[in-house]
């Protein structure tokens, strides 16, 4: 028997909450029985296929934290998406470069681009040796470790900030990308009439001590899918602009983190 009775006790309140707000949505969308069925026997396919995840992701979470985060100082945080993944390697910084270079595979495809960002808190106190896990979809558009023939940890990373908060990173630039779309997530797009894609963008987490784990992305200006991004993710503060230097491109973004 589960004796933690704060838990309890806030599991019933919240179910509660749900259980009175589903009454009122089902008065006003007025469903038969046959539409709750067909919902139940769509969410049983959802959950059945592994495709759970990705719908809350994308349908989801970014209403959750835009409830919970629009009016609060600090940088806005953005989703963690469906392709993260744990245990990504240490990159440091090669002798003589002021960048870390995000692993890859010695013939990576893709525009060569250096991202910049600065860490601060709230309080502007710049965060050094913040730990910045990064990762990204490949030329090919997919992840490592998902749809992508990569190796496993293919523009995946993990590095600190400077003394000063700063940090810069090599790779390539990402690309827009759909979202999977032969599964039930697909099928409800169609009931929906919506497309499946989402913009490019960078995701990028960041912890340091003594304040709230920051989960970000960064999008970059001029993205054809920045108005309709099918998650809903862009946020007008984690817009950049993408530079062309020639021979390679880059782009700079200062994040704030909140204490905890």
């Amino acid at each position: 028997m589960n004796k933690n009775t704060t838990t309890n006790t806030r599991v019933e309140e919240v179910f509660n909450l749900y259980i009175n707000h589903m009454k009122e949505f089902l008065k006003e969308a007025k469903l038969n029985h046959e539409e709750y069925t067909n919902f139940v026997n769509w969410a049983d396919r959802l959950g059945r296929e592994g495709e759970l995840p990705l719908f809350a992701d994308v349908f989801l979470e970014t209403h959750v934290l835009q409830a919970m985060y629009t009016d609060m100082p600090g940088t806005q945080p953005s989703l963690l998406g469906p392709f993260f993944i744990e245990g990504s390697p240490l990159v440091e910084k090669e002798p003589g470069k002021s960048y870390v270079v995000l692993p890859q595979r010695p013939d990576e495809p893709g525009e060569t681009f250096y991202f910049k960002g600065s860490v601060s808190n709230t309080e502007g106190k710049p965060l050094a040796n913040t730990r910045v896990e990064f990762w990204q979809n490949d030329h090919n558009r997919g992840y490592s470790h998902f749809d992508s023939d990569a190796p496993e940890y293919n523009l995946r990373g993990h590095f600190y900030t400077d003394e000063n908060g700063d940090f810069e990173v090599k790779t390539i630039v990402p690309l827009p990308y759909s979202i999977p779309t032969d599964g039930p997530t697909g099928e409800f797009l169609g009931y929906t009439d919506q497309h499946s894609m989402r913009p490019a963008h960078l995701h990028i987490m960041f912890e340091a001590e003594g304040h709230e784990t920051l989960i970000t992305q960064v999008f970059f200006e001029g993205d054809e899918w920045l108005e309709t991004d099918v998650a809903e993710g862009v946020r007008d503060e984690l817009l950049t602009e993408l530079k062309d230097q020639g021979t390679y491109k880059t782009a700079s973004l200062d994040f704030m983190m909140r204490k905890i």
